[in-house]
């Protein structure tokens, strides 16, 4: 115990554990046809992230702390950056225009809910599902 210890006490550092989320890395085209169809029974949740904006990765962040391991969903993650192709074709397939970060609830193949930006954190999609 150094001098500053006693004079000033030791403090303990607190280490937030980070949560590990069920994410399905979203990178095809072929993944798109099978959460349509999987969606029939089981909800599909879709989220759009932009590596280069930080107000995205703030948004991920939160969404992350809030999220419920326990959710009986598929959890598919995008980046955007790497798959635009995929991005501008979830706008085509399901008839909601490209934001980042985005969240989508899919049932039976269709968009049941969506949200971006700080909304996706001030938002309760779970019951969407």
């Amino acid at each position: 115990m150094g001098i500053f210890d006693s004079v000033f006490g030791k403090k303990e550092k607190t280490v937030k554990e980070k949560k590990e989320l069920p994410w399905i890395l979203l990178e095809s085209m072929n993944q798109l046809d099978a959460i349509a169809e999987n969606s029939a029974d089981k909800t599909q949740v879709l989220y759009k992230h932009s590596s280069t904006c930080g107000i995205s990765r703030m948004v991920l962040n939160m969404f992350s702390e809030g999220y419920d391991t326990d959710l009986d969903i598929d959890l598919y993650f995008l980046t955007i950056q790497n798959h635009r192709d995929i991005s501008n074709t979830i706008e085509e397939k399901f008839g909601v225009k490209h934001e980042s970060p985005q969240l989508l609830v899919i049932k039976n193949g269709e968009v049941v809910f969506h949200t971006s930006h700080g909304a996706i954190a001030d938002t309760d999609f779970t019951q969407y599902l």
